[in-house]
């Protein structure tokens, strides 16, 4: 059985969504699922590495097919507790890179700017102390999610 995780899109509108059901729509189209991972942080020379593996064969399919059309975009990592985001990291002062594993996909994110390099390994700090403390975390490529990791 392959596990998912339902994680909420952002309001494109630009308007402030309410918790009121009569507001909310029937098909409810600002939902999402997405492949549950095991996700994994990590300093490298340059800057950062995130690697996402799952057990799942139809989950790391889908998981690396989003990665695939997905590349390209930029590269985020939100960290959430109880439901409320807690950090988000924009890895926007890098280059990342998507690289398919066995068991689904390795991003690498790196800057040759020593100061960018700072940022992206201190973000690398961030959301492993967020995992550490039993944050739920998804990268998103573009803004949208790939993989959703709860640690």
């Amino acid at each position: 059985m392959m596990t998912m995780n339902r994680m909420a899109a952002t309001n494109m509108s630009g308007a402030p969504s309410t918790n009121m059901p009569e507001m909310m729509p029937a098909s409810m189209p600002n939902m999402v699922m997405v492949p549950r991972c095991t996700m994994k942080m990590e300093k490298c020379t340059g800057g950062m590495k995130i690697t996402c593996m799952c057990d799942d064969p139809t989950a790391c399919t889908m998981m690396q097919n989003l990665c695939t059309m997905m590349a390209g975009g930029m590269c985020s990592v939100a960290c959430m507790m109880n439901g409320m985001m807690v950090c988000c990291c924009n890895l926007t002062m890098g280059a990342c890179k998507v690289e398919m594993t066995k068991d689904g996909c390795c991003v690498t994110c790196t800057s040759g700017d020593k100061a960018c390099c700072d940022m992206i390994q201190g973000c690398c700090d961030c959301m492993t102390a967020c995992m550490k403390t039993g944050c739920t975390c998804c990268l998103m490529m573009g803004g949208t999610p790939v993989c959703c990791c709860m640690c």
